[in-house]
């Protein structure tokens, strides 16, 4: 079965094909950064448009990749949620009229769905059920038993800035553009450990949740008392950085505890990060990190969600009904 796949739920289009035999064999993805970068964020409206205008070249070009034609694709696999309503109703529109074009069938997939198998993407790697997920994005952070695909608890989440955008505002307040989140980090290894002591927010209480509103404000009130060097800024960005990173290893730590699991497995943006790599590293568990170029939104994490459940006979009506809000708990088990 060859499956396309079509991600465009925020500021990225992805467009990928996965054959259920031979694997991965097409991916093309545009990013939109330069068009949101004078804004300081993504721009919902600008977003929908770039999608109509890239997801059909890129479709194309994706087909020539593979040597294949339209003929050739057996299913069509969509973003349908979570996202911005926009941008979801681009890829729905164009997956679904392709399907009912067609006549083959189509599917929508969960975005953190995609997140959360695509590091099985990597064949080198072999994940087995059940493990902990660990989901951080720039629109989530999230802890999930997986017991098997479909059958996902959440275990603990954000209460208010997911860890990527923390990351981004952050990066904003100290002047660093947009998206400030890899520039950040980049900067903290500038910094000299102990210059600044930042909180671990909500690791004394127990629980699973994380928050990363008060720590944001605590980097910006630190910025603001300091005597804004450009060490200053690679100091806060250190300490920002060591904190994020710390909330994060103590709580799956805890996850995997009450789980009785011996796996983590990274997705989102986020899996990116350099220093939250080696520090997850020292947990007392198998981690598995998605390959880096499917850490941040694309094609290829939909086209293989998208596939299994193709594969597995699930499919959906020919109505086009995008979820800006989903819950990982809604899916069905396959």
């Amino acid at each position: 079965m060859k499956v396309l796949g079509i991600e465009s739920s925020c500021d990225e289009t992805g467009i990928a094909i996965y054959d259920t035999d031979k694997g991965l064999i097409a991916d093309q993805l545009y990013s939109q950064i330069a068009l949101h970068a004078e804004y300081g964020g993504v721009v919902p409206e600008l977003a929908s448009r770039d999608h109509i205008q890239k997801t059909t070249p890129l479709i194309k070009a994706a087909l020539e990749q593979a040597n294949l034609t339209f003929k050739d694709i057996d299913g069509i696999a969509y973003t349908r949620g979570p996202g911005l309503i926009g941008a979801l109703m681009v890829g729905a529109s164009i997956g679904r009229s392709l399907a009912w074009g067609l006549g083959i069938p189509a599917v929508g997939v969960h975005h953190m769905e995609g997140h959360l198998l695509a590091p099985m993407l990597d064949e080198s790697q072999t994940i087995d059920f059940p493990f902990v997920a660990l989901l951080v994005s720039g629109g989530h952070t999230m802890l999930v038993e997986v017991k098997a695909i479909g059958d996902y608890k959440i275990m603990g989440e954000s209460l208010d800035d997911a860890v990527g955008e923390a990351f981004d505002k952050t990066a904003k307040m100290l002047g660093l553009g947009y998206p400030g989140g890899p520039v950040l980090a980049a900067l903290a290894e500038q910094g000299e450990p102990g210059a600044y002591d930042f909180p671990r927010p909500m690791i004394r209480q127990g629980g699973l949740d994380f928050s990363y509103s008060g720590l944001k404000t605590f980097a910006l009130t630190t910025w603001n008392k300091s005597t804004k060097t450009e060490q200053d800024k690679a100091n806060i960005a250190h300490a920002f950085q060591e904190a994020v990173v710390d909330t994060l290893f103590i709580k799956c730590k805890r996850a995997l505890k009450a789980a009785e699991a011996k796996r983590l497995v990274i997705a989102g943006g986020v899996g990116a990060n350099k220093r939250l790599r080696e520090k997850l590293q020292e947990l007392p568990a198998d981690v598995f990190f998605p390959p880096m170029q499917y850490c941040t939104d694309n094609g290829a994490m939909i086209a293989f969600a998208g596939a299994l459940r193709l594969k597995a006979g699930e499919t959906e009506p020919a109505e086009i009904q995008p979820k800006p809000r989903w819950s990982l708990e809604e899916l069905s088990a396959i």
